[in-house]
């Protein structure tokens, strides 16, 4: 941060030249040699550190603090801010600053006034101070002082700093007005500029000069396609308050040229909009086999362990209405299933045409939707244990079955069945939901309701089919034991939305909803139990109130802490990036397998357990020299969704293995078996 000048007149403060301190040299230096009135010229604030050790920019990252001067000027006269070069990356053990070594110059703008005489002199005066540092920091400060003579022509160069300037000229970036946008959700800084005056082919390091907004030990990932580029870094562990206006600077490695913009806040829409541009525009099947497939993709959902803990119930009111008439509560079900596939549908069609990077379970990427979800699951289970009555009987019973309460309960069920099932995908559904988002409006719903009804086809066959239904056992005494039994499903359904809010939201933010979970349990407990007179009944309905406001308040507030960034070091696989990955496909040495992955994407996680996490696919992947990547989905991350899109996806999960040649890409099944991806490996 720069000082403005103090309107003071006054001799100067020190003797010209350099200045020691401890570690480092300062010197006041001219650009010129005289002053001409009223015509702007530089001076600089010259640093020399010893070997080893760095001064700090504007923003000095992890620690550190930046250089400040206090200017004292003639009465009329101004001084600028600081033209600050662009910094190096200076790793501290696990921390990173941005900073300078060697000589260096901090250049800053004078403009004298007009009413200057020649033959007078013109004082300058700058009280500095700075930290320097090496393992140890040093806080240094000194007053410096230089007089230049006022004369009426054209100043000539100072040679002897001529190339200090020169050398901060060429790091200095072009401010540049260009449109540019900044949002912080999902966890990570994301800024987008515009420009046609984007240099292609450029390999950029990105330094953002607000300080306490990134975590700056994780470099930046960039992705440019044309006209556009985008920049993610993951946000600070130590987020403070987030500005106005976002400085921040893009550095082209290749060339050494940078630009600043200034970012401000605003939905990064186009960003999204251009990253699905980078993929494929025609769908990569006809509409007719997609269908197919998602119908199919739909029926093979329900052996998804996902979807079982939801059918569980649907078969707990199958069994219970053994002998009645199904039919109502089979369209009932699958109109709930295909009504919410619909609606979902309907979101992320609306979302992606406004230019949005997101694709099928989407909305787990929300821990509002995850923790609102275990909530329902772990209520539901609570109930099927004989907790508390959910409405007057879960689902009804026997004749009960054929009433509206309980066909209401059958459309809810199916609901809660499309919302579970999203974070799995089936067999054909990737290539069938793919295709759907490059297709126009109605015929890509088509191919989602086909998905929903297929989702729902073995219930609704069940329900109509009277030979199946008198195959179904008797109602009975042992149905009491059959419903609790149900319940544990749902436990652990819960488990695993509990597991995936807290990779979002981290350990505060779980045992928050945790205590939430324990008061809804008191809720429904309190209200499951019966009170006798008035009073009693008064204050249950009370407690009851302040119960449910503090659920929902333990759940706001564990739903809205964020998962601090953290390194993850594993020997074994890498974080997916596409600088990276570029890099890696240019060895001839290297194959490449990437995993596009998400916590709340059950099937990714099986896989992952039941194949790759092996140690046949480690070996194999040791002994072929194949990188493997992953990508994490868990929350948005508009890179992997234009990685997706690349190949006519748009869910997880996603393998790709890539051959050492650079050939083309070998997309796996979505169902992996540790053969298969070692039979992959071994083919390259």
């Amino acid at each position: 941060m720069s000082i403005m000048p103090l309107l003071v007149l006054a001799e100067p403060l020190a003797e010209p030249g350099p200045v020691q301190r401890p570690h480092i040299e300062v010197e006041l230096v001219s650009e010129v040699e005289h002053v001409q009135p009223g015509e702007p010229f530089r001076v600089g604030l010259r640093m020399l550190p010893d070997a080893h050790w760095h001064t700090y920019w504007k923003n000095p990252g992890d620690s550190g603090l930046t250089t400040e001067m206090e200017w004292t000027l003639p009465e009329g006269a101004g001084a600028s801010g600081i033209a600050w070069p662009y910094p190096e990356r200076v790793p501290m053990g696990h921390l990173v600053n941005y900073g300078y070594g060697g000589e260096h110059l901090l250049p800053v703008t004078i403009t004298p006034p007009e009413d200057l005489a020649p033959g007078e002199e013109f004082p300058i005066a700058v009280a500095a101070e700075w930290l320097v540092c090496e393992e140890i920091c040093i806080p240094g400060d000194a007053e410096l002082s230089m007089t230049l003579p006022v004369r009426a022509g054209a100043a000539p160069k100072n040679d002897s700093v001529a190339d200090l300037f020169a050398r901060a000229d060429e790091r200095r970036p072009e401010i540049v007005d260009w449109p540019a946008r900044f949002d912080t959700s999902g966890g990570q800084l994301a800024v987008q500029v515009e420009s046609d005056e984007l240099p292609t082919d450029a390999e950029w390091t990105v330094f953002v000069g607000a300080e306490n907004i990134v975590d700056h030990a994780r470099p930046a990932e960039t992705a440019q396609l044309e006209g556009v580029l985008q920049a993610g870094q993951p946000l600070s562990p130590y987020l403070g308050e987030i500005p106005d206006a976002m400085p921040v600077v893009f550095v082209d490695d290749r060339t050494g040229r940078a630009f600043e913009v200034t970012a401000t806040p605003g939905s990064l829409q186009s960003t999204g909009a251009a990253a699905a541009s980078a993929g494929p525009t025609e769908p990569p099947i006809g509409w007719g086999l997609a269908l197919l497939l998602a119908l199919a993709g739909g029926v093979l959902l329900n052996l998804m362990p996902c979807v079982f803990p939801v059918l569980s119930i649907k078969a707990m009111s199958f069994v219970a209405g053994a002998g009645q008439d199904q039919r109502a509560h089979g369209l009932a079900y699958t109109a709930g299933v295909v009504l919410s596939f619909a609606v979902l549908a309907g979101v992320l069609l609306a979302l992606r045409a406004g230019g949005e990077a997101i694709g099928w379970g989407f909305q787990l990427q929300s821990p509002w939707v995850v923790g609102v979800l275990a909530y329902v699951l772990f209520a539901l289970g609570l109930s099927l244990s004989g907790l508390f009555a959910f409405g007057n009987r879960l689902m009804g019973a026997g004749q009960q079955l054929t009433e509206r309460e309980g066909v209401s309960g059958s459309f809810f069920t199916g609901v809660l069945a499309c919302i579970v099932a999203s974070p799995c995908t089936a067999p054909f559904m990737g290539t069938a939901l793919g295709a759907a988002v490059l297709m126009p409006w109605p015929t890509a719903m088509s191919i989602f309701l086909a998905l929903g009804f297929g989702l729902a086809l073995p219930m609704l066959v069940l329900s109509f089919s009277p030979a199946l239904a008198r195959r179904l056992p008797k109602p009975g005494p042992w149905m009491e034991t059959f419903k609790q039994l149900m319940a544990f499903p749902l436990y652990l359904a819960v488990v695993w939305l509990l597991w995936v809010l807290g990779r979002q939201v981290g350990a505060d933010g779980l045992a928050a909803v945790l205590g939430g979970m324990v008061v809804l349990a008191f809720v429904l407990w309190l209200g499951g139990r019966k009170s006798r007179g008035a009073t009693m009944n008064s204050i249950r309905h009370v407690a009851l109130a302040l119960g449910a406001v503090a659920a929902v308040a333990a759940l706001g507030a564990g739903v809205r802490m964020q998962q601090s960034p953290g390194d993850v070091e594993n020997a074994w696989w890498e974080d997916y990036s596409a600088a990276r990955l570029a890099e890696l496909r240019g060895d001839p040495e290297r194959a490449v397998l990437v995993n596009m992955t998400a916590d709340w994407c059950i099937t990714c996680k099986v896989n992952e357990g039941v194949a790759l996490n092996t140690d046949a696919v480690r070996e194999a992947l040791e002994a072929h020299e194949v990188v493997y990547m992953k990508g994490d989905w868990t929350r948005r991350d508009e890179a992997i969704t234009a990685y997706l899109s690349e190949f006519g996806r748009n869910g997880v999960p996603l393998y790709v293995l890539y051959p050492h040649d650079g050939g083309e890409p070998t997309v796996l099944p979505q169902v992996l078996s540790p053969g298969l991806v070692v039979g992959a490996i071994e083919s390259l």
